[in-house]
């Protein structure tokens, strides 16, 4: 057997992180057995369902590496497929016309929660004669379509994350829709009965998905038998929830993929992340590793019950280990979006070999790339701000007669080098006769406005190729004095 899974994402919206991890266990449970990962775009939803929110899906799935063996195939364009599926059971028998207004069905639910029953259909409609269905038609009643669900029943299976489930008929809530109303034939068909067909026809082997679609499972697995299907294997995963033990939601700050990129975060160390949301390695002690290496050791013996803790500094840091060991080249190449979107210009000696130097001089310090931002923006901006510890330490006695030492030096050396930079504050403490400190925070908060940040030298450096350090040396005098 050829194990097939699918993902199915509806493009009701952004690719959401719970949806994000169900792929990623998909795609690892996939190449761990040789499998195929199959991508499915459910859009039976026609009011909500939106092109960009399909572009953002994709978008998100191949940013993260989680490339498709098939697909992507849309429900909607596979309308013909369902409606010839509904007609096979009305003809059978298992399914059937029910003409219950929506009226009589709020009547029923205020008459069961009088009562304190659990909201269910009563299957009045189920076994109506063909004068009953014709005079009801006469009426101009439109009908839903209802597959049969027998109270008695007890439905089984062995979930691989959660061991046997057991359900029973009675608890589905009377026999369920699978079609809207239409005023001909079967109407839009609808998710439990779509995603049957459609895991039929795509012969799928394994159904992984959040724990949420648990009480669906039962009523597809009927399906599967009414139409004669071998019933696929289900794995029901556990939810993402906040620090606090809620569903993870967009009051928590962020949900989609779209916003972990835009918040700085790296496609790896992100999936690398999900991965260990309810997943758990062989060695417990690893917690670094590809897609590639996790899909080695993937299975669902070692996939949690309980609800999987979305945590921020176990994320920022599994981020921050892949910023630091990713190449400068490519690093810079992540960061140039966000120093464009935060209007930083590429001009004045700005380019590619300046920009890498950058990269090199700030990387280590990184958490998450938009960080870039802020740390960088002394190299980006023609003057600085003093903050008040740097305003503090240009007024403290000494400090400008620094300052106009080392602007004095670089009169005779424009083009400053790592070697003649150390000189020069060698120079000025033995001229000065100052201790070498106030040389160091003084050159500092001159040229970046506060007492600390990177690594002075090579800020230095940077600065001089852009022609900045004279002017801010020559300012920071001035704000001294």
């Amino acid at each position: 057997m050829t194990v097939r899974v699918r993902i199915a994402p509806s493009p009701t919206g952004n690719l959401h992180i719970g949806t994000a991890r169900t792929a990623v266990f998909n795609w690892l449970f996939a190449r761990h057995h040789g499998g195929k990962f199959i991508l499915r775009i459910e859009d039976t939803d026609l009011e909500r369902s939106r092109p960009q929110y399909t572009d953002n899906i994709l978008e998100g799935l191949r940013w993260l590496g989680l490339n498709w063996d098939e697909g992507p195939f849309f429900q909607s364009q596979r309308l013909d497929l369902y409606k010839e599926a509904v007609q096979k059971l009305l003809d059978q028998g298992l399914a059937y016309r029910c003409y219950t207004t929506s009226e009589e069905l709020e009547t029923l639910r205020e008459t069961q929660k009088a009562r304190g029953e659990a909201p269910r259909y009563d299957n009045r409609h189920r076994n109506l004669t063909p004068e009953q269905r014709a005079a009801y038609e006469a009426e101009g009643r439109s009908s839903v379509i209802r597959f049969k669900i027998e109270d008695g029943r007890e439905i089984v299976w062995n979930d691989l994350v959660r061991g046997k489930m057991s359900w029973r008929g009675s608890d589905l809530g009377g026999d369920m829709v699978i079609a809207r109303a239409s005023e001909e034939g079967s109407g839009q068909p609808l998710y439990n009965f779509v995603v049957v067909v459609d895991d039929i026809d795509m012969q799928i082997t394994h159904v992984i998905r959040g724990e949420d679609h648990i009480a669906n499972t039962a009523k597809q697995i009927l399906l599967y038998e009414a139409m004669g299907a071998k019933i696929p294997e289900f794995s029901h995963t556990p939810l993402i929830l906040n620090m606090e033990g809620r569903k993870l939601s967009k009051r928590d700050g962020v949900t989609s993929i779209s916003d972990f990129q835009q918040m700085g975060f790296t496609s790896e160390g992100l999936v690398n992340y999900m991965t260990l949301l309810g997943w758990s390695p062989p060695d417990s002690t690893q917690e670094i590793f590809t897609l590639e290496e996790a899909a080695k050791e993937f299975g669902f013996e070692r996939v949690n019950k309980a609800g999987a803790k979305f945590d921020w500094d176990k994320l920022d840091w599994l981020n921050s280990q892949y910023i630091h060991k990713t190449p400068v080249d490519k690093l810079t190449d992540l960061l140039i979006p966000y120093w464009q979107a935060a209007g930083y210009k590429f001009d004045g000696g700005r380019e590619r070999p300046w920009l890498e130097q950058v990269v090199t001089l700030i990387s280590q310090s990184l958490t998450r790339l938009v960080d870039a931002v802020p740390q960088s923006q002394l190299f980006f901006s023609d003057t600085v701000e003093f903050s008040e510890e740097g305003s503090t330490q240009l007024k403290q006695e000494g400090s400008t007669a620094v300052l106009e030492a080392i602007v004095t030096a670089l009169e005779n050396q424009p083009q400053l080098s790592e070697a003649f930079a150390q000189d020069i504050i060698k120079q000025v403490v033995k001229e000065q006769k100052v201790k070498k400190g106030l040389v160091m925070r003084s050159l500092r908060a001159a040229l970046t406005g506060d007492v600390h940040g990177p690594d002075l030298i090579q800020s230095w450096l940077l600065l001089n190729q852009i022609g900045l350090d004279k002017p801010r040396l020559s300012r920071a005098i001035t704000e001294a004095n």
